[in-house]
């Protein structure tokens, strides 16, 4: 029996060195990365506010850049970390199965190859911010290695950075809605569907993009979510942006030009919004946001213009339908036999404490990334793929200094989508519906299924800037966005018709809710000044249309004679007042079941039964409440650490409480709504001046951090705190001020 006893200790054996090579193997086979190629030496000033808001200042721009990375570290390591290993393809090893579908679009789109050919082409002092951001990164690591989750990800240098942009700019005009359901191996419907004109359907996520269904005949199938966990979750919604003209926001004519920016996102993770102000010495001043892994804000403004960005859902990504040979490994292009661009990766997967390699082949023709499923190969081609040129142009765009500079660098069309609605102090206004739309050559159905088999289906390039819907000075005096059209912007009589651009550029005719509140109470106001401004912004209401007029009229011609409390919830509905600001005895009943009607509209998904929706909701309502009428601030709450206030707004109301968790307590904390939001004015005479705030604090990872939640008071409460642009301001009020540099 001794030989039984040696075979399971040699088993045992076998076990622990393969549990050992798991656990392991992941960081060896990525192999450690390298650091920027040039030694460059940086310092910078952080000066910290009484909410701990970084104020960077450098001698330099790379120096500010530099100093960015090293702020930010201070503050949320932790994500930035996350977004690293997602532009190194290893997301999977700390994310999981998740994580490793973000790695295998990662490889699809070719993020790494993107990032190694195009780079190189950016200006040289556009790529000296890249790496000075890297070196801040690799600095903040050695210098806490307790705080580094994968080992070998670091050094970074600014091509890594780079990937990372790569990666994720398709997905915020819905690439996803195209890659989910072909990676699902679901049936694809013969056209797209963002095109299509459909007036309750709403805007996908600014942040974290979600599968759509199509419209019947339509495109883009039934699927579930792809989840690219670029933030904590998939998210739906989007953005208000308004701009106001001096003529507009006095009774005299001459009062101050005003930017709002009120972006929607998730409060944490990869596409939370991180404030902060930026000043050098080469004359880079910017207050405003940014993402984890960039080195610039992405909106705000500077001491001559400011901008803020919402998401549009333009057509543009087209299918191709490829003709492969009986072996799978060529495609028929133009009667000749091309070879399929075919590369095995691997996937880390971590599963516990052991990290699984998963092996998955992708493919890429000259159309673009290939997907193959159960009805075959089909290539995708996306406006902007390839391209990188939004790392300078955000840059330039920081630096701008007057409306002439401004639209002539998103003329060049670097940036692939997002709408910008610009204001300065010469007291201009505009609105840009950018897109890198794609210059599709006549004769192809291209909202259907394409032919891969003829180049002449091939497009190259965007269309001109001048062909897209734009605003500049409308004579109503205001702008504004809410993700929808942009045929509704500027007012009766100013607003552009969409009989004025080809179909074929894709331009979304759709609305929300937020757009037809914002359009309404716009077109009331005589005078929109601040204080009328910041009653529209904070508004609460719906309006009876769309797809909240389509789940009214069904709670109306609902049957619950059987049932006492769906017939409460049923008479407190109808006597709702179609506000979700905490007054009215049917909010927290209104609040609950809006949300799943108004998903199924963005989403494009099947309509939710409405008497099995009211009975989770009565449910849910009892169980946790006791009652079907509780106040609406006692559901809906905003949590962090010890921090548990109440919240206002719903699911596409321009006080946005969009997304939330469910607590074991039956509150719902919310995590997507009104995120960075930021008010700017110029007047005449004046220094630019602005306020803003943010649901949680500077430091959202570090509960021991004393701004963990310092700004979630004010957030609930419809206030402000001021930003300090200028460097006088700041050193006024700071809290903290430091130096850091690698010399």
């Amino acid at each position: 029996m001794k030989w039984i006893g040696r075979a399971g200790l040699a088993l045992l054996a076998v076990l622990l060195v393969a549990f050992v090579a798991l656990a392991t193997w992941e960081p060896f086979f990525a192999e450690r990365g390298t650091g920027p190629a040039s030694d460059g030496t940086y310092s910078a000033e952080i000066i910290r506010s009484d909410f701990g808001v970084p104020h960077i200042y450098g001698e330099t721009d790379a120096d500010v850049a530099y100093g960015t990375a090293i702020a930010h570290s201070e503050d949320d390591f932790f994500t930035l970390q996350d977004v690293i290993a997602m532009s190194r393809g290893r997301y999977g090893a700390i994310a999981g199965e998740d994580g490793a579908q973000v790695d295998y679009v990662y490889h699809l789109l070719d993020a790494r190859g993107t990032a190694e050919r195009e780079y190189p082409k950016i200006p040289a002092d556009t790529r000296a911010l890249f790496e000075a951001y890297a070196a801040g990164l690799n600095q903040y690591a050695a210098e806490h290695p307790g705080e580094v989750k994968l080992a070998n990800l670091f050094p970074v240098n600014g091509t890594d950075v780079a990937a990372g942009f790569a990666l994720r700019q398709p997905f915020f005009f819905g690439l996803n809605n195209v890659i989910g359901p072909l990676v699902a191996g679901e049936p694809l419907n013969p056209e797209h569907g963002p095109a299509i004109p459909r007036e309750d359907l709403v805007a996908p996520s600014d942040a974290e993009p979600i599968m759509q269904d199509g419209d019947a005949g339509t495109k883009t199938a039934s699927a579930r979510p792809l989840p690219l966990h670029m933030g904590e979750d998939g998210a739906y919604a989007g953005s208000n942006a308004w701009a106001i003209a001096p003529s507009k926001s006095a009774e005299d004519g001459n009062g101050p030009t005003i930017l709002v920016s009120n972006s929607h996102q998730p409060w944490r993770g990869g596409v939370a919004w991180y404030e902060l102000v930026v000043e050098s010495g080469e004359g880079w001043h910017y207050a405003g946001a940014n993402f984890p892994g960039s080195p610039f804000p992405f909106l705000g403004h500077n001491e001559d213009l400011g901008w803020t960005n919402t998401v549009n859902t333009p057509d543009m990504v087209d299918v191709y339908r490829l003709e492969m040979n009986e072996a799978g490994t060529q495609y028929r292009l133009d009667g000749e036999w091309r070879d399929l661009e075919s590369e095995t990766v691997t996937l880390p997967v971590k599963m516990g404490p052991v990290v699984l390699p998963i092996r998955r082949t992708v493919h890429r023709s000259v159309h673009g990334p290939v997907i193959e499923n159960d009805e075959g190969f089909f290539a995708i081609r996306y406006g902007g793929m390839g391209r990188l040129g939004q790392l300078d142009a955000y840059y330039r765009l920081n630096k701008a200094q007057d409306l002439e500079e401004f639209r002539t660098i998103l003329a060049r069309m670097d940036i692939p989508s997002t709408n910008f609605l610009y204001a300065d102090k010469a007291g201009n206004i505009a609105y840009f519906y950018n897109a890198a739309l794609p210059d599709r050559p006549k004769g192809f159905d291209w909202r259907g299924i394409l032919p891969g088999n003829t180049s002449a289906a091939i497009w190259d390039g965007p269309v001109g800037f001048d062909e897209l819907p734009q605003y500049v000075n409308p004579a109503s005096g205001w702008l504004f966005n809410a993700n929808n059209s942009p045929f509704s912007a500027a007012g009766e009589g100013d607003d552009l018709s969409p009989d004025q651009f080809a179909p074929e550029l894709g331009v979304e005719l759709k609305s929300t809710n937020r757009a037809r509140r914002a359009a309404k109470l716009m077109e009331e106001t005589e005078i929109i000044d601040r204080a009328n401004l910041e009653r529209i912004k904070y508004d609460t209401a719906y309006e009876r249309e769309g797809y909240v007029a389509r789940l009214f009229d069904e709670i109306a011609a609902l049957d619950v004679s059987d049932d006492a409390d769906l017939q409460q919830a049923k008479a407190l509905l109808l006597d709702w007042d179609y506000t979700a600001d905490s007054v009215g005895r049917g909010d927290a009943l209104a609040l609950l079941m809006i949300r799943e009607f108004m998903g199924s509209s963005y989403q494009n998904t099947p309509w939710p039964d409405v008497r099995e929706e009211m009975e989770k909701a009565v449910d849910h309502l009892k169980t946790h409440f006791g009652r079907l009428d509780p106040p609406m601030s006692d559901l809906l709450r905003l949590r962090q650490g010890d921090v548990d206030l109440p919240l206002d707004g719903g699911s596409d109301t321009l006080r946005a409480s969009t997304l939330w968790n469910v607590d074991d307590d039956g509150r719902l904390s919310v995590r997507h709504g009104d995120s960075f939001l930021m008010f700017v004015e110029w007047l005449d005479g004046s220094r630019v001046v602005s306020q803003s705030i943010q649901p949680y604090g500077a430091a959202t990872t570090r509960p021991d951090d004393p701004n963990y939640a310092s700004q979630a008071a004010l957030f609930v409460r419809h206030e402000l705190k001021p930003v300090y642009f200028w460097r006088t301001d700041i050193l006024e009020n700071a809290v903290r001020r430091k130096t850091v540099s690698n010399r």
